[in-house]
């Protein structure tokens, strides 16, 4: 029988071991899902957000198993996972807070002799493929709406984070939900491939790399099923001359190193105006090498390993390349003893010197390592700016908000934040544009691609 293994990054051994689903259980679990389909959405609204609650409520008294768990699945220092459980039920209450509002019939107004409404109805089975860098963030913003709107998940996680999948399985077993709304499914590529194309399944919800947004819009190709596609970043920091220092460099050094980098929305690049510039450079670097590399399980650890020790050595060799065409790396990573070749554990990095003919620039890096470039104007930190494949996020850090809001009018992202980074508000649209993907999660408005319009154009009986 196929297996995963989940390798830990903390120490190369195996952490998890799973069967894989053969073809016979993912055929069964989408009859048990398009069965359960209708039940579930004639379920009325504050059931189901009863139901979903109560699941959630599990989830977060198990928040020390679940964070000692992501550590050893991915990497993430022991001190900052319980954050993912925190950030997961920010997320969760939200969404089942609004639920009523975003999932009301629409009225378009009086029309004499005439009842006029839209209702949103559920689509029926939705897929949602999760990735393992922030297992519980990026799952709960579909698994969530999806569920209240109505509609049954067939859920397919990361093969680095199994437990994940196996957690939410637990969580809405116990909270009572009926059988066939929510299943999960360790699956191959290929077979995950062949979950997708089925025709029981109406919607996908995938989070990760561009290359897997593209295996998906092939496997939807002959089909009629819409997806929401959350690809990669390579986002952007300005700060302008009038931004609060201090302030901006923790802020960017947060954004650029927490998770060793590993967020799709973390800063890669920065923009600095030329008068900060110097200060800038020697603050961030000093915010660097602070950081304590080392054993995740660690309390003391700040900075984890990378997923796996592949992902490092890229990253490595993004920068060795910068560096042989001209670039300069400000961190000795000597000065940090984890450090190694070859190894996950990697130093975060501080590069100057860079232009966008370097890939360090322009290729998506995931890992903790930024280039930082000297910028003259607003119109030329634009320019950079906007000049990548990727449209995620975008940070200014200045006193000014109306120059803020103009700037971000400017740039081609699905989210612009001032003075702060790396961070979903669930009450705003999560979105991308360019190589980031298509579709919304989270607010009222990630509802509408978890639900259909369906019009009403009544005549009234004539007296």
């Amino acid at each position: 029988m196929a297996q995963l293994q989940c390798i830990s990054p903390v120490d190369g051994r195996v952490y998890v071991e799973r069967v894989l689903a053969d073809p016979a259980a993912s055929e069964a679990a989408l009859a048990r899902a398009a069965a359960a389909a209708r039940g579930w959405a004639a379920t009325p609204l504050a059931d189901r957000v009863a139901l979903i609650g109560a699941a959630l409520d599990r989830l977060v008294a198990d928040t020390a198993a679940i964070a000692a768990e992501i550590t050893w699945q991915m990497g993430r220092p022991i001190a900052y996972s319980p954050g993912e459980v925190r950030g997961l039920e920010e997320r969760a209450r939200y969404m089942l807070a609004v639920a009523d509002d975003a999932l009301s019939a629409l009225d378009p107004g009086p029309k004499p002799g005439f009842a006029r409404m839209i209702k949103r109805l559920p689509l029926g089975v939705v897929a949602v493929v999760a990735p393992w860098n922030y297992p519980y963030l990026t799952s709960v913003n579909a698994i969530v709406p999806a569920l209240a709107a109505g509609n049954v998940v067939v859920l397919k996680h990361s093969h680095q984070t199994p437990l994940v999948a196996e957690r939410f399985q637990a969580a809405f077993d116990a909270a009572g939900l009926p059988p066939g709304v929510f299943q999960h499914l360790h699956l191959s590529h290929d077979d995950t491939g062949r979950l997708l194309a089925d025709r029981r399944v109406a919607h996908v919800c995938f989070t990760g790399s561009v290359a897997g947004g593209h295996a998906v819009a092939r496997a939807l190709a002959d089909g009629f099923a819409g997806a929401g596609l959350e690809l990669g970043g390579k986002d952007p920091a300005y700060v302008r001359a009038d931004a609060d220092l201090d302030h901006a460099i923790a802020n960017i050094g947060d954004g650029i190193f927490f998770n060793s980098g590993q967020s799709c929305c973390g800063i890669e690049r920065v923009y600095v105006a030329a008068p900060l510039f110097n200060a800038f450079v020697e603050g961030l670097a000093g915010f660097a090498k602070a950081y304590r590399l080392g054993c995740p399980t660690r309390p003391e650890t700040t900075l984890g390993p990378m997923v796996r020790a592949g992902a490092a050595d890229f990253v490595r060799a993004q920068v060795a390349e910068a560096v042989a065409q001209g670039a300069r790396a400000l961190i000795d990573p000597r000065g940090f003893a984890a450090d190694a070749p070859g190894t996950p554990y990697l130093a975060p990095q501080v590069v100057i010197d860079v232009d966008h003919s370097m890939r360090l620039m322009t290729e998506e890096s995931f890992g903790p390592v930024v280039g930082v470039m000297k910028v003259a104007s607003d119109a030329e930190a634009i320019r950079l700016m906007n000049d990548s494949s990727y449209g995620l996020t975008a940070a200014i850090w200045t006193a000014d908000e109306e120059a803020a809001e103009q700037i971000g009018d400017r740039l081609d992202t699905g989210t612009v934040f001032m003075n702060r980074c790396d961070y979903l508000d669930p009450a705003l649209a999560w979105t991308g544009v360019k190589n980031s993907g298509r579709g919304v999660t989270l607010s009222r408005l990630g509802y509408d691609q978890l639900t259909r319009p369906k019009s009403f154009h009544l005549r009234l009986a004539t007296a």
